[in-house]
């Protein structure tokens, strides 16, 4: 049964990671690309490489990615690529397919901007949800903050989406172009983060997992994971045994990795997942409120 209900539960992953990036797609081709705006990321890069030498932006994107995708395996292992290579494979043949289509809405930018930071936003939010990724700047992301830690993922992802928009106005001759890449942007981060633990002011996530296996599940969560774990000692009230609770505050992109982790080491784990409203302190809000 186990076995059967892990079956379905991927299988729910991987269709919501292709509806995903169908959604992604048409961001791209009918609102950002159609209309000379680079949100940044590989996928930026692709759309600025169309506009200069009419080559698909889906297939470059998909280019770029390999050695990143590459690079990722070696830092993160096998398991960390699999879902990645899924969306990020969806969305590059979505975006290939979608643009035969001749329409596409050239009218008002901010408009272009406003709705394919919505659409593009929902489509990479569900992508997230089931714990996937687009792969470029995410692995790039997370692979620096391996080594220099003080620096966090969200920080180097804003640098790389901001030398993207920034060669954006100089690959399709306008400042304007690069200012509605900073609105597709905002809007899209705005709506990720809503479509994965929904819209209220600063929420996280606090997982408390009861386990039989707190050792070794801590170290995947840490090495894996890249987040921080609490461990209590405690005893079953029924059972008598000797267990462990985990704390491990995340925020709402992760959880499902995180989750993914805990199902693979101990699938007999006891999960509760709750809504965080203010997280301070390393690796979230350094101030406290």
């Amino acid at each position: 049964m186990k076995t059967t209900e892990k079956l379905r539960h991927e299988l729910l992953d991987y269709l919501l990671i292709s509806l995903g990036a169908a959604v992604y797609a048409i961001s791209v081709d009918f609102f950002t690309a159609a209309n000379d705006i680079a949100p940044g990321g590989v996928t930026g890069i692709a759309a600025m490489l169309n506009h200069l030498l009419m080559v698909p932006i889906g297939t470059v994107s998909l280019i770029l990615n390999i050695p990143l995708l590459i690079w990722g395996a070696i830092e993160n292992g096998r398991r960390f690529l699999i879902k990645t290579i899924a969306a990020t494979a969806s969305a590059a043949v979505c975006i290939d397919l979608f643009s035969v289509i001749p329409y596409h809405y050239e009218g008002d930018r901010i408009l272009s901007a406003v709705f394919g930071g919505l659409i593009g936003g929902s489509g990479l939010g569900l992508i997230f949800l089931r714990g996937g990724t687009t792969g470029g700047t995410d692995i790039i992301a997370r692979n620096i903050h391996k080594r220099l830690s003080h620096i966090s993922v969200g920080s180097i992802i804003l640098i790389s989406d901001a030398v993207v928009v920034s060669i954006s106005a100089v690959v399709y001759g306008s400042i304007e172009n690069a200012l509605y890449a900073v609105i597709a942007l905002f809007v899209s981060t705005k709506v990720i983060d809503g479509v994965v633990y929904g819209f209220a002011r600063d929420n996280g996530k606090l997982l408390i997992i009861v386990t039989r296996q707190p050792d070794e599940l801590c170290a995947e969560i840490l090495s894996r994971g890249h987040r921080g774990v609490t461990v209590l000692n405690a005893v079953g009230g029924y059972t008598k045994n000797k267990e462990g609770v985990l704390l491990c505050a995340v925020r709402p992109s992760e959880v499902q990795r995180i989750r993914g982790i805990i199902s693979e080491i101990d699938a007999g784990s006891f999960i509760i997942t709750t809504v965080a409203t203010t997280i301070a302190g390393e690796g979230f809000r350094p101030e406290y409120p």
